[in-house]
């Protein structure tokens, strides 16, 4: 019914107080995976290995859990205000910073370790854009 409510989009509607639930947590949850990301960035560059084995089984492993974080979050974005931008930066950022530290942690090669930094920039403003 009636209630505190913040303005909606149309004259006289009003969100419900679960709807602002939603949209605050939303936002809270993109900004909460951007800065996510950022900081396995930060770690990542902070805290390498001398081992050249243990190095790539990390990039491995760090690729594959942004593949799965990433997925799941893909799972959200159906619910987001702009689906097509944050699917699509959520996406092409998987495929650009997975698929990078994959190919390497299997060949050894670093040929698209340049593309991890853009991925990975492309991940975090995928989350931020579910924040809008």
């Amino acid at each position: 019914g009636g209630g505190a409510g913040i303005k909606a989009a149309g004259p006289g509607r009003r969100l419900s107080s679960g709807t602002m639930a939603a949209v605050a947590f939303r936002r809270v949850a993109g900004l909460s995976g951007a800065l996510a990301v950022g900081l396995g960035a930060y770690g990542a560059h902070g805290f390498r290995r001398s081992d050249r084995d243990d190095y790539l089984k990390e990039l491995f492993e760090t690729a594959n859990k942004y593949h799965f974080l990433h997925s799941l979050a893909l799972l959200g974005v159906p619910h987001c205000r702009k689906p097509l931008l944050a699917g699509s930066l959520l996406t092409s950022g998987m495929v650009m910073f997975c698929g990078a530290l994959y190919y390497q942690a299997v060949t050894g090669d670093p040929l698209f370790g340049k593309a991890a930094p853009f991925g990975g920039t492309m991940l975090i403003v995928g989350w931020a854009a579910m924040a809008l």
